[in-house]
């Protein structure tokens, strides 16, 4: 099974409440949500959060919410790759959905694009390849990033 999981949190600091902010008259989570799904790649697409208007708005645009994300993943400090380590074992533990293929994508990437998508897949399972990930070159020094 091939499955998506957008990590989604509800403390943002600096712009509170930043994935569910409208931005072009949706909320900012529902532009990945409605790529991954029309990608065709994925069975299903998951939201790991920890904030039930953000759960309810993902359910709305498609995703599934089957568990609310600990508070002790959900600070200021807590990596992705935790996030999405967990996720998986609640899914393949707790639901039983056996996955062969993760994608993370944010919940704050407006402009994802579903042909990305599906090249980053066929790259992935073109080869003997663990994961792939997208990079870019910048004109200037990274710290200005």
């Amino acid at each position: 099974m091939t499955i998506a999981i957008i990590p989604a949190r509800g403390g943002s600091k600096r712009i509170p409440q930043k994935n569910i902010k409208l931005f072009y008259g949706k909320p900012m989570i529902a532009y990945s949500i409605e790529v991954a799904i029309a990608s065709g790649i994925f069975e299903d697409v998951y939201v790991s959060t920890d904030d039930e208007n953000i759960a309810k708005i993902a359910i709305e645009y498609g995703a599934k919410v089957p568990f609310i994300r600990p508070s002790e993943l959900a600070d200021d400090h807590t990596a992705t790759v935790p996030v999405i380590k967990h996720a998986i074992e609640k899914l393949e533990y707790e639901h039983e959905i056996f996955i062969d293929y993760v994608c993370c994508i944010y919940a704050t990437a407006p402009f994802i694009d579903a042909n990305k998508l599906k090249s980053a897949y066929e790259l992935l399972i073109s080869g003997d390849y663990d994961y792939s990930f997208p990079v870019t070159e910048f004109d200037y020094a990274i710290q200005r990033a």
